[in-house]
């Protein structure tokens, strides 16, 4: 539905569209209204809403849970070797399986060692920026399971790794 700012921005489109006519603002506010199907102005800015209705539906960017299996293996993997800082930990009680938020440059990631959360083996394909940094970051740290080399792909570039309990992330840079 077109809000009263709007319907206001095409009065004003309607008078710039005619430069050298002798048409007010309150004429096109008029025309506007009517065009509208409203039977005037006061009845149009009585009934048009002050700002747009939220959609319905919307979503937010999601967050992967990844699956995982060994608290200090996941900790080396994404704060030591991927840069990721923790967001936040939660366990029910003490002993029992950890779920993990992590965070770096606006990605966030979730680990879990919750059977049922996520299967290990996943894939995430992650668009970013730097590819070519990343990777010579990664390399620079030394990590010993693994040194992710840049394939390059019709669409793009392609950086992957691949974490201690079989997922793998792909960073991607068009």
């Amino acid at each position: 539905m077109i809000t009263i700012e709007q319907a206001k921005q095409m009065a004003r489109r309607l008078r710039a569209a005619l430069p050298d006519s002798a048409l007010s603002h309150s004429a096109a506010l008029e025309l506007v209204a009517q065009q509208l199907g409203y039977k005037d102005w006061n009845v149009a800015a009585a009934r048009l809403p002050e700002q747009a209705a939220p959609a319905a539906i919307s979503f937010a960017k999601p967050i992967p849970i990844l699956r995982s299996f060994d608290e200090a293996k996941a900790r080396e993997f994404y704060l030591d070797f991927l840069g990721f800082s923790v967001e936040f930990e939660h366990r029910f009680e003490p002993g029992l399986p950890l779920y993990l938020g992590i965070v770096r440059d606006g990605l966030q990631l979730h680990l879990s060692e919750h059977h049922g959360d996520a299967s290990p083996g996943a894939t995430i394909f992650i668009p970013m920026q730097g590819v070519e940094a990343l990777r010579d970051e990664l390399h620079a740290k030394q990590y010993g399971y693994g040194r992710p080399q840049i394939v390059e792909q019709a669409w793009g570039r392609l950086l992957e790794v691949h974490d201690p309990f079989g997922n793998r992330l792909r960073f991607c840079e068009d």
